[in-house]
């Protein structure tokens, strides 16, 4: 089976596992919520999290459920990024964001709805007994890297740092901790699941701390022409800070270090190379 092939079998898997997940009710506040998590991603870092495991010999039941925690935390965090009082975008993926159909309180709430919903997710993850201490390390891993942290973190960096002030190390940071945290959660599940050694747990977060800026540069390069011909003032980004061509250079070296870093820990995983070589292709964005 072709690669896309088995990644497209994933996303169908991780999908039908969101809903019923999210199959509760149907208040304001669990349609806010399917809203925002059926609203056309990718399923990028799900995706990232059951390559990852299979690469360490783990069945994809078994990391389906920290998995789509990963994507509910995602889905939460966008959802407040584009309040108002945070980036204060109308649209998310071309339709117009939760708090634009739903109001902001419920947005809000459903953004809280769905983080805490991530927790109780991976609380009933069926592992084997003798297993459950690697529960409470993935657990501990995404509670640190979605926390104050990681992701977190990096969005009180985004939102206090001047864009004519930041540093090339401060950019790093903010990008490593918005962007990146999950990604390397999520590649990192498989890791801890899988009972990889010290060194391919290294050598996978490497590749996800490349993956997730590479995933930045691309963001920013997409965003660029649309910020600038709707006159918006953009946070802090690559393509302001390096420019354009030089912030292709960069998405070029840092997919390149992430799969190099893969394969120095003889890590084989032809989907998550996949992943990040699809990273190059800058398609216009929505």
């Amino acid at each position: 089976m072709k690669v896309e092939d088995r990644l497209a079998e994933k996303k169908q898997m991780v999908e039908r596992e969101l809903e019923r997940i999210l199959s509760r009710g149907q208040s304001v506040l669990c349609q806010a919520m399917r809203y925002s998590v059926f609203s056309g991603g990718k399923r990028f870092r799900p995706l990232l999290a059951l390559s990852s495991g299979e690469s360490f010999g783990v069945r994809k039941e078994v990391v389906l459920p920290f998995a789509c925690a990963v994507e509910l935390i995602h889905s939460y965090s966008l959802i407040h990024d584009d309040l108002p009082s945070m980036d204060d975008d109308d649209f998310r993926r071309g339709k117009p964001s939760c708090h634009k159909a739903y109001g902001e309180s419920v947005a809000l709430l459903a953004g809280d709805g769905l983080l805490t919903l991530a927790f109780e997710v991976m609380a009933r993850a069926p592992l084997d007994e003798k297993d459950l201490w690697k529960k409470e390390q993935v657990i501990k891993t995404i509670s640190t890297l979605a926390g104050i942290e990681g992701m977190i973190g990096g969005q009180i960096l985004d939102i206090t740092s001047p864009l004519d002030k930041i540093s090339e190390e401060k950019l790093y940071e903010l990008i490593l901790k918005k962007t990146g945290s999950l990604i390397m959660a999520s590649v990192k599940i498989g890791a801890i699941l899988g009972d990889a050694t010290a060194v391919q747990q290294e050598a996978i977060m490497e590749y996800g701390k490349y993956i997730g800026f590479a995933f930045q540069i691309k963001d920013d390069i997409l965003d660029s022409t649309k910020d600038m011909s709707q006159g918006r003032l953009a946070r802090p980004n690559f393509v302001l800070h390096f420019g354009i061509d030089e912030a292709k250079q960069r998405l070029s070296y840092f997919v390149e270090a992430g799969i190099k870093a893969l394969d120095e820990a003889r890590i084989v995983s032809e989907e998550m190379c996949f992943m990040g070589q699809k990273l190059l292709e800058i398609e216009e964005k929505n």
